[in-house]
């Protein structure tokens, strides 16, 4: 390896190494002398640490610091050094650990994974291979716990989701607002989750570990951080189900057209054709449902119980979407009348400016139970045969083709 390269390239890609640290005096100088080796683009957040730490600080004059007059966490630390690292011009910053987990040594592969990157906005973590490095397996079941909740928030798998050496892309994060409470070690999964949203791709490079119970002192407080990890992630979800799977549909139609997304996202799904159809209906009739505010959720979270195709149920249950609802109120209260056998005088002009909705609640709930459970079947019945002509049609193209 050559390591004056290394220097270089530190320079050429405006990257800066930052350390935050907080009370690690027995292994903070050996990571800044690994360091120092690649780059001397170093800053320390001294993160309210005992004078020891400041007084080691004082022998690296080389390197920049930071330091924050009361211990506020890792979350704090890094926002601070974000901020510093794009004042002075970088457009990139690698985070590690000062306990001495993370070998200094490894910098070379976030630097050549990002040189061989055509896409610079990407986040790259440091996979620890949890599975197999000699780590405490309370650290290995809380990777992986917290692992499966992200997935769940991004629909990405990662193999280390709360790996602290990482290679941030600070410049485009910037103009990401991340929230003022988070100082702990869950701003790490709020980076992960708001990076992705914000297109941002992320990926794993292998990295080594060390785990010395004798020199290394952790400050993650096992409860008391799993809890903000948990609240956090909860929020997330709540976020995902009512912003940004909605806005991700809406960017979907508004990109590809309706034609075509009906035609890839729909039509074009490998499910089968029954399975689609139920999907439809189960759209349809949450969207005919009663349930307003609450219909992206319930049809998401039906669709993921019932094994269906979440994107078409989503799709179909935007019958309710704002500019629909007279419709669809009125058509309600239609059925509902027609039910019960009585006359019906609504009209869109006297439903949306004089209608009295709280003294016929009784016949929309009656008409709404209607609507939902005939456009579901009826419609529901109706897609089922043209998913199954596409699909036939579909296979005889392909066997023409051959």
């Amino acid at each position: 390896m050559d390591v004056a390269q290394y220097h270089i390239k530190f320079k050429t890609l405006q990257i800066c190494v930052l350390i935050p640290t907080y009370n690690n005096p027995k292994t903070l100088p050996r990571v800044l002398d690994g360091v120092l080796k690649f780059t001397e683009n170093i800053i320390v957040i001294n993160d309210g640490s005992a004078k020891e730490t400041s007084e080691i600080l004082d022998k690296y004059p080389q390197i920049e610091k930071i330091h924050l007059p009361k211990n506020r966490g890792k979350g704090n630390a890094l926002k601070v050094g974000f901020k510093y690292a794009i004042s002075l011009g970088y457009r990139f910053t690698i985070t590690l650990d000062s306990d001495g987990q993370h070998f200094p040594s490894d910098i070379p592969i976030f630097i050549d994974a990002l040189e061989a990157s055509k896409e610079k906005d990407i986040l790259l973590i440091g996979d620890r291979n949890m599975n197999e490095a000699e780590v405490l397996l309370s650290s290995r079941k809380g990777n992986r716990i917290s692992g499966y909740w992200v997935e769940q928030v991004i629909d990405k798998r990662l193999n280390d989701s709360q790996s602290g050496f990482r290679l941030y892309p600070i410049k485009t994060l910037d103009g990401i607002r991340f929230a003022k409470n988070t100082r702990k070690f869950e701003f790490e999964v709020e980076v992960i989750v708001k990076a992705h949203w914000a297109g941002i791709d992320i990926r794993h490079v292998p990295i080594n570990v060390l785990y010395d119970q004798e020199e290394r002192v952790s400050h993650f407080r096992p409860f008391k951080d799993i809890a903000r990890i948990v609240v956090l992630i909860t929020w997330f979800l709540i976020v995902k189900l009512f912003y940004i799977r909605p806005r991700n549909f809406y960017r979907d139609i508004r990109t590809k057209g309706i034609k075509k997304f009906i035609s890839e996202d729909i039509f074009g799904s490998n499910d089968s054709p029954k399975k689609k159809a139920l999907s439809v209906a189960l759209g349809l009739f949450i969207g005919f449902s009663p349930l307003w505010g609450f219909h992206t959720i319930t049809v998401i979270a039906l669709a993921i119980f019932l094994k269906l195709n979440k994107v078409i149920a989503f799709a179909f249950s935007n019958i309710s979407i704002v500019p629909f609802i007279p419709f669809v109120l009125l058509a309600s209260f239609s059925a509902g009348y027609w039910i019960l056998g009585e006359e019906n005088t609504l009209t869109i002009e006297n439903f949306t400016q004089n209608f009295d909705i709280w003294n016929s609640l009784g016949v929309y709930l009656l008409g709404s139970a209607i609507l939902s459970i005939g456009s579901a079947i009826i419609l529901g019945g109706i897609s089922y045969f043209c998913f199954l002509f596409f699909d036939k049609k579909e296979k005889i193209d392909f066997s023409s083709e051959k």
